[in-house]
């Protein structure tokens, strides 16, 4: 019976839900407080551990804690680790899942996951290399400040000097726990030490430390303080103090860091995997699955990597054939590896080409994007050459995230250190997967959601961030991009090279690999430069298992899609499965299955 008369409609309720439960149909709950109350809760949760790290509220945008810098203390994680578990159990006995709407049910389980993995992480603490192949805390600090330290008005520039200040008690802090870790057997590779030591150095040589050019951080603090609407007299006194700050307690704090890395350099473990450690087989089962957010073994992501090299190689041997290439696919990549005009010309023109082309494919991303996604990142996207100080311990390319109020672009930065060593064909695929529809799409639209809990909004696991970096490449093709077949097969060698990662990862820290062969196998199955081939290596011995994340998020995503493909047929709309991957944040694999799984139930319906 349809009902119009709203008292009658209004009256009747009771005695039609009575009729609803006999019958067995389900009646909705309306659980708006409930899950209002949730999101409030995890909120609190995470601006209270946020307001004990200076460096992440500043990365947020909010200049609370301005002056200083974060606590590098094992006490401090201790306390993190032991506020995690206290708001863990609070959520557990004040809120039931069966309570909660839909996206309310997520955001507990994002965040029972995300705090249960932290707390098992936790124990492993004292085996994280705290200098590492691909970034050291010396070159990390003044990155920090340049990039994310704004200076808006006097008082901003006085926070800076006092964080460079700051810097002397960061210093003598990890000095302290790199130490220790030192003595409890967590032997630092030889290999890190041949280039942290040189690039910790590097950070005192130049004005005001010495004669020559003035070094990047104060080059960027004059540069910001000529900025500010002040008088004369108020910028000279800015400047004097952050020369006094620089010249004392930062100098002070680099030269004890670097005196700790020299004593503890004679102490340099073998270029080794991690299981050489104290129970280095159970940590590196632990990082895997950190990393994976999977319950696979280390044995099966080699297997999974072995049987995605060959594939891909397939893949490869069409466009060989395409190209009317005469040799075999190892010759054909040899030569795309070192024919001249595959590279840029190693001058500052040609990196200067180098970052325009990259704008140039990111900006046909952005054209087209509307056919592929709803949504939009609000966020602008700049492209940028590493600093020359920090060329030694960066990666090839990273993406830097923005600010969720749109203040600070997200960066996507490129090595340039030897333009020799970078193939011009590779650029393409490097900028979809860093900036659109990669990096930069997958975490601006997460930061720009409203009504999610800032656990789901400013967190996530590895194997969904990298995966969706490494979907983007692919996803770049069906777009109509890589028109030029050499692009294209640099596209499936940044495929295979992840691919390979999986095998020599998991070679090195479970089947205890040499780095010898783990490189020569990266190097039969890349299109790596002998020097970006080492560099790979000594990033994955030093941060064990992150470099199995990218594989192992991709083909989930992938066997998602064809599983709604299927599903879906005609009723499959590319877009549509984009938000279903993309709305709900950075999840752990299991719970984007249920996600899609979800998205695939209301579709059909």
């Amino acid at each position: 019976m349809f009902m119009t008369n709203y008292r009658s409609f209004k009256f009747a309720l009771p005695a039609i839900t009575a009729m609803m439960m006999a019958s067995g149909l389900a009646v909705a709950q309306d659980t708006t407080a409930e899950d209002l109350r949730l999101n409030a809760f995890l909120d609190k949760a995470f601006d209270e551990r946020a307001a004990l790290q200076p460096q992440l509220l500043t990365s947020l945008g909010l200049k609370t804690s301005y002056d200083r810098l974060n606590d590098y203390t094992p006490a401090f994680d201790q306390r993190m680790a032991d506020m995690s578990k206290t708001q863990l159990e609070a959520m557990k006995r004040e809120f039931k899942p069966a309570t909660l709407g839909d996206q309310a049910k997520l955001s507990y389980a994002v965040a029972e996951w995300q705090i249960t993995q932290s707390l098992e992480n936790h124990k492993w603490d004292d085996h994280g290399f705290i200098f590492a192949a691909n970034g050291t805390p010396t070159s990390n600090i003044p990155v920090f400040l340049i990039n994310n330290h704004r200076v808006d008005n006097v008082k901003d520039a006085q926070d800076y000097v006092s964080r460079i200040k700051d810097v002397e008690r960061v210093m003598n802090e990890i000095a302290a726990d790199f130490t220790a870790r030192t003595d409890k057997g967590i032997l630092t590779p030889d290999l890190v030490f041949v280039r942290a030591l040189p690039d910790a150095r590097s950070i005192l040589v130049g004005a005001p430390f010495t004669d020559g050019p003035g070094v990047a951080l104060w080059v960027d603090f004059k540069t910001k303080v000529s900025k500010l609407e002040a008088d004369a007299a108020t910028k000279a006194k800015l400047l004097d103090d952050g020369k006094a700050a620089l010249t004392g307690p930062f100098k002070r704090g680099y030269e004890k860091i670097i005196a700790t890395l020299e004593a503890v350099s004679k102490k340099a473990g073998p270029n080794e995997g991690v299981w050489r450690l104290p129970d280095g087989d159970a940590y590196y089962a632990n990082r895997i699955k950190n990393w994976t957010t999977t319950g696979l073994t280390p044995e099966q992501v080699h297997q999974t990597g072995l049987s995605e090299v060959a594939r891909i190689r397939k893949e490869m041997e069409k466009i060989r054939v395409n190209v009317d290439y005469k040799g075999d696919l190892q010759a054909f990549m040899t030569y795309v590896r070192t024919e001249p005009k595959f590279y840029y010309p190693n001058t500052d023109e040609g990196r200067a080409q180098y970052v325009s082309d990259a704008k140039g494919f990111i900006a046909q991303v952005m054209a087209k994007a509307p056919q592929y996604f709803n949504r939009l990142p609000k966020a602008p996207l700049d492209v940028r050459p590493v600093e020359k100080w920090r060329e030694a311990t960066a990666s090839i390319a990273f993406y830097n995230r923005g600010t969720p109020d749109g203040q600070r672009p997200g960066i996507v930065y490129f090595n340039l250190a030897d333009l020799s060593q970078t193939l011009k064909p590779h650029v393409e695929d490097v900028s979809y997967h860093e900036g659109a529809p990669g990096h930069h799409f997958q975490i601006s639209l997460a930061q720009e959601q409203t009504g999610m809990p800032k656990i789901r909004r400013f967190n996530g696991p590895g194997a969904y961030t990298e995966g969706w970096g490494l979907y983007a490449e692919e996803l770049a093709k069906e777009m109509g991009f890589y028109q030029d077949p050499y692009a294209d097969f640099c596209r499936l060698a940044s495929e295979l090279w992840r691919a390979s990662r999986l095998v020599v990862d998991t070679g090195m820290h479970a089947k205890r690999w040499s780095r010898e062969k783990a490189l020569a196998f990266l190097k039969e199955n890349s299109l790596l430069s002998d020097l970006d081939a080492a560099r790979e290596i000594d990033r994955y011995l030093t941060n064990p298992g992150q470099a199995t994340s990218y594989k192992m998020g991709q083909l989930k995503i992938f066997e998602l899609r064809s599983k709604a493909q299927k599903a879906l047929g005609a009723k499959f709309d590319i877009k549509d499965f984009h938000d279903a991957v993309l709305a709900d944040g950075a999840l752990p694999l299991g719970l984007l299955e249920q996600r899609v799984d979800a998205y695939i139930s209301r579709k059909k319906s």
